[in-house]
């Protein structure tokens, strides 16, 4: 389950840098709950296709996030927020 999250959340700060069925085939799998048999079957590719596209999606995602390290900066930042003035907190948050 912990991966799951991290990978969501990696998805949530860099989906718009992957292409459109990389997308489409993690947002199926990982939002919709459907197997790599349904999302062969709704989309006319092979299992082992739809595979390939989400993994190669993960591997992107990993690859931004070390570069740019977005998820990881989020993280510091609502850790520090959760230690400040209640009203700078609510603005930062706004921001965020």
């Amino acid at each position: 389950m912990e991966y799951r999250l991290y990978i969501v959340n990696l998805y949530d700060a860099y989906s718009s840098l992957l292409t459109e069925k990389q997308s489409t085939y993690f947002e199926e799998y990982y939002f919709n709950n459907l197997t790599l048999g349904e999302l062969s079957e709704n989309y006319g590719i092979s299992r082992n296709g739809v595979y390939k596209q989400i993994k190669e999606a993960e591997e992107k995602l990993k690859v931004f996030e070390e570069k740019l390290k977005i998820v990881e900066k989020n993280n510091k930042i609502k850790e520090l927020i959760v230690n400040i003035d209640k009203n700078i907190q609510n603005k930062i948050i706004d921001i965020l």
